[in-house]
């Protein structure tokens, strides 16, 4: 009769820990999808203000057509991907366009000056520095939801439950490359 009451007991703490745990992953995976909805909020912003930007700059460069169309078909290209990889590539291409139009700003005095130039410039350095805030957060909770399934015990309910790990937001060798500043 003990024996059955342990037996008993071992499988409702089984079943408790299995229960935790299940829950554990659930609720980290519901965070990273969270985070990477933060991200994808503020891509979004920036998104809505690079036409706004672009528009600004074709009244003082119009003749730099190429440039402008580079930043908005940058823009298109990463709105229309869906895998967070593909994103992060499209992302790249988007920054190295916005680098190269405000280059261009710099070759046009006029356009510095104005004041919707600049209120777009700065309204866009604040979404980047909201975006790379949202990456690091992203990247934590992936990072801890990495681990919870990859450590034993949990592992196993990970594994009996699909849980997979997820990718990193990671930047592009681009991205990576040192700054070249001369003046």
């Amino acid at each position: 009769m003990i024996a059955l009451y342990i037996i008993i007991a071992l499988i409702i703490i089984v079943a408790i820990w299995a229960i935790t745990a299940y829950n554990g992953l659930v609720r980290l995976r519901n965070k990273a999808d969270e985070a990477e909805a933060g991200v994808d909020a503020h891509l979004k912003q920036r998104y809505d203000l690079v036409p706004n930007l672009v528009e600004t700059v074709k009244g003082y460069a119009s003749h730099e057509k190429s440039t402008l169309d580079a930043v908005i078909e940058a823009r298109n290209r990463t709105v229309s991907v869906k895998s967070l990889q593909e994103r992060a590539k499209a992302e790249a291409g988007l920054t190295a366009a916005l680098d190269r139009l405000f280059a261009l700003a710099e070759s046009y005095p006029d356009l510095k000056a104005n004041q919707n130039f600049v209120s777009l410039q700065n309204e866009l350095s604040g979404i980047e520095e909201g975006i790379l805030n949202a990456r690091k957060y992203y990247n934590a909770v992936a990072r801890s939801f990495n681990d919870k399934v990859m450590v034993f015990p949990s592992s196993i309910i990970a594994s009996a439950f699909h849980f997979d790990k997820r990718d990193y937001i990671e930047a592009e060798e681009a991205e990576r490359a040192r700054v070249d500043v001369r003046f």
